[in-house]
């Protein structure tokens, strides 16, 4: 949530390979229509199962696996049967629009997770029996995802006679949904990852970024990374809320990284995602795309080694010092509030504490850049290799001692030591 040059925007961050089989040869059919006979699904092969074969959860859980295999293997047919026949038209073809997105994009695992001991039990026109249990989305896009991630999905299922149906995707509040939920998707591939959008200029412009940033990051943070990214695209502020998550003030981020599930003790990250703001994104000069690239991939980069809750000042900090790092742009542009701050009110007497960056305004501003200016001290001071094992420390900790045990560590200072001599080399820096 600061400004990038070229943008006159602000931005915001959160911090989070195999060969994929691509969803292809999509024919053109209808959904059928609530009078079709032809409507029924079929479940493992068979029409019609009946109630008194099959308990809900396991006549659901078919269905799940029928959609799940329609998608992976581009069948359109099978994928339709899926749907209610009875659902508003409106739902259907959205359902049916949801399908050809997916045409494009790439992944090597798509599956429907079912919880079978939850569930509500909403009112659906006609139906026979509802059921909305928990219903999670696994799957992987191709030359990204090292492991699968989840996510939740807001599935109403309706009976009609022997036979169950999707009979809408809403049931839950915050349900996630994807970007081929938003529309048709553009999709460039990379040497490091890929780029999900909606239109394809955008798309090919992150994309020819894209390598050159991470290796950009890997050049600081080193090799102990996957180097696969997924950049995506949103057209819209609905969209980018459905991607990013309602913790996110959408209106004010340029970018963000996020990560789906963390586990920092098995340094397993699902889901990470580098997800631009459709309102800003355009908006950038190519060096603050490249800088803002930069920041987000290496929240990416060192998201395994970042527990919730370890200092701001660290996280953001370094994630600037590597977005702005031989970008050619000058400190004084880099930080102009804490350049009025000096001049105001001298050097910071304390880091900037973790509040501080969920402020607006210049009091945010300055956080970022005593934050981005700390750290630039300490790489020109101690070299990148050892900023990196101080971010490592740093960043696996959320209890102050701890912290400021690492910078005694690492730096042979103390932090009131460290920030005393900081605020000395700013005075000379803008002078």
């Amino acid at each position: 949530m600061r400004p990038v040059p070229g943008s006159g925007k602000f931005r915001g961050w959160l911090a989070a390979g195999a060969a994929g089989v691509v969803l292809a040869g999509v024919t053109a059919i209808s959904l059928p229509s609530p009078e079709s006979p032809t409507g029924s699904v079929r479940i493992a092969g068979q029409a019609g199962l009946g109630v008194s074969e099959q308990p809900p959860e396991v006549a659901v859980r078919g269905l799940l696996e029928q959609r799940a295999a329609a998608v992976r293997a581009g069948d359109e047919a099978a994928f339709a049967a899926t749907v209610d026949p009875k659902a508003p038209h409106d739902f259907q073809r959205r359902q049916l629009e949801l399908f050809r997105n997916l045409a494009t994009v790439p992944v090597t695992e798509w599956a429907y997770e079912l919880d079978a001991t939850t569930g509500d039990r909403p009112v659906v026109p006609e139906a026979d029996e509802t059921w909305a249990p928990r219903v999670e989305l696994r799957y992987a896009l191709a030359d990204v995802d090292s492991v699968p991630t989840q996510r939740p999905l807001g599935y109403v299922f309706a009976r009609r006679g022997g036979s169950w149906y999707v009979a809408a995707d809403d049931a839950k509040p915050g349900a996630w949904r994807g970007p081929w939920d938003f529309g048709p998707c553009q999709v460039k591939r990379t040497a490091t990852g890929l780029v999900i959008g909606h239109q394809r200029e955008p798309v090919e412009r992150v994309a020819r970024q894209l390598d050159a940033a991470v290796a950009d990051v890997t050049e600081v943070w080193g090799p102990n990374w996957s180097q696969r990214v997924g950049v995506l695209l949103p057209e819209s502020q609905e969209e980018l809320r459905a991607l990013v998550g309602p913790e996110f003030a959408v209106d004010g981020i340029a970018a963000v990284a996020v990560a789906d599930r963390v586990n920092t003790t098995t340094r397993r990250v699902e889901g990470p995602r580098v997800v631009l703001n459709p309102k800003t994104a355009n908006q950038l000069s190519d060096i603050a795309l490249r800088v803002v690239l930069r920041h987000e991939i290496t929240h990416i980069a060192a998201r395994a080694d970042t527990v919730d809750g370890a200092p701001m000042w660290m996280l953001e900090g370094f994630a600037d010092y590597v977005g702005y790092r031989n970008s050619g742009v000058a400190p004084k542009d880099i930080a102009p509030d804490l350049v009025r701050h000096l001049r105001e009110a001298g050097p910071p007497a304390k880091l900037p504490a973790d509040g501080d960056f969920h402020q607006a305004g210049r009091r945010l501003d300055l956080a970022y850049q005593q934050s981005w200016s700390l750290v630039h001290y300490l790489a020109e001071r101690l070299g990148e290799p050892r900023v990196v094992e101080l971010y490592r420390r740093v960043a696996a900790t959320n209890d102050e001692a701890a912290a400021d045990q690492a910078v005694r560590d690492v730096t042979g200072q103390t932090t009131q030591q460290l920030i005393a001599d900081w605020g000395t080399q700013l005075s000379r820096t803008f002078r």
